[in-house]
């Protein structure tokens, strides 16, 4: 589905890096000003410096205002492109399908999972590239800076990495645990507001209300443990920007000293450092919107992956108007495997006549007319319509 996006995918991509090298400049300006030009009180050089600053500020907000156009654009194109393939793989599906799951959860795959998808699969992938962009040209722009005090500040890097790993598979078990309870609790809803009448027929509501009770506690409750894990990442992240911030400054200020580092080198790398730390924070964002989503990916193209069990022949028509008579022969059928509603029924309704199918709750009254439509399928023999023998129906007949 991106792929169909890939110039617009990369367009806004080029714009986002140019804005992003562009502001990364604004450090060394800052330090530009502050070791050469207020010594010398070299006012001319402020004011180019300052006109620098201004025209990086406006090139960043234009292209930063193209972007959010085009991916804006982007992400409800894919969110429509999802929504109506899936809907178009639903209408294709067997009632066999429909028979076996709950509407909810049904529901909740086509509206609920490709909202959440749809921001992380446009805006996630440009955001990760562009961070991993920033990170590249930051440790650049610090290396030439001062390269002591950019090391520090890149020693923090691999401990980050390693508590990513770690946390990594509970993350994705957890949100995938959170999803199939979400799930359970959204379908029991939407049966529940379906079916309320015959709740009050049946008085149920109070055992209804108990069993969707027990479903949002459990739902809750997955839901904070998944946060939970997912905050410990960005913690994480929070933890180690502090201290390699203090450690730089503590070098910037007593161990290297002022004579080999001066006060515009130890400004202008803070601001790298909140620069270098902030796009490692934003891809740990990222992938907690990966890790979340990806559960409702996994349903999404789950539902896309189910076979078409009764497809369209290659001589496939529209049926023609119906007038004829309608045969049954020896008709066998049943909802599942094992189990038979309808056992050799051989019936022959001749056109114009009107019949009546009379026989208690589950005797296969409907049955007999869901076989005409087709919504399930005979075990043996066939049905014939006498003014369209010969003629193969296409599925939306």
């Amino acid at each position: 589905y991106i792929g169909r996006h890939k110039f617009q995918m990369i367009a806004a991509l080029v714009l986002s890096a140019l804005a992003s090298v562009a502001s990364l400049f604004i450090p060394k300006l800052t330090q530009w000003v502050l070791d050469d030009a207020v010594p010398n009180k070299d006012t001319a050089m402020i004011g180019r410096m300052a006109a620098m600053f201004v025209g990086i500020i406006l090139i960043s907000i234009v292209f930063t205002t193209i972007r959010s156009r085009i991916m804006a654009y982007v992400s409800q194109e894919i969110i429509y492109d999802i929504r109506k393939d899936l809907f178009a793989h639903l209408q294709k599906l067997p009632f066999s399908y429909y028979d076996s799951r709950p509407a909810g959860k049904i529901l909740v795959r086509v509206i609920n999972y490709v909202n959440s998808v749809s921001d992380i699969l446009s805006n996630g992938i440009i955001n990760s590239i562009l961070e991993i962009i920033n990170i590249i040209f930051i440790v650049v722009y610090m290396y030439t800076t001062e390269p002591t005090l950019a090391t520090i500040v890149v020693a923090g890097l691999p401990i980050f990495v390693a508590i990513i790993i770690i946390l990594k598979p509970r993350q994705r078990r957890a949100w995938q645990n959170q999803s199939n309870k979400n799930s359970n609790y959204n379908a029991y809803l939407a049966e529940s507001i379906d079916g309320v009448r015959v709740s009050e027929l049946f008085a149920r509501q109070d055992v209804n209300c108990s069993i969707m009770q027990r479903l949002a506690t459990a739902c809750r409750a997955a839901w904070l443990k998944a946060i939970y894990i997912s905050n410990s990442v960005w913690l994480s992240s929070e933890i180690i920007t502090q201290i390699v911030f203090t450690l730089m400054y503590y070098a910037g200020v007593y161990w290297l000293g002022g004579a080999v580092v001066s006060f515009g080198v130890i400004l202008a790398m803070g601001q790298y450092v909140s620069r270098f730390w902030q796009p490692i924070t934003n891809l740990a964002n990222i992938y907690n919107s990966f890790a979340n989503n990806m559960a409702y990916l996994e349903r999404i193209f789950e539902t896309m992956d189910e076979p078409v069990v009764i497809d369209d022949k290659p001589n496939a028509e529209t049926l023609p108007p119906i007038t004829g008579a309608v045969d049954y022969n020896n008709i066998t059928s049943g909802y599942e495997e094992g189990q038979t509603f309808l056992k050799d029924v051989d019936l022959h309704v001749k056109a114009g006549d009107n019949i009546a199918l009379v026989g208690p709750t589950g005797a296969g009254k409907s049955t007999i007319a869901n076989l005409l439509c087709r919504f399930h399928d005979q075990r043996s023999d066939s049905i014939t319509l006498t003014h369209a023998r010969g003629v193969e129906p296409n599925i939306y007949a």
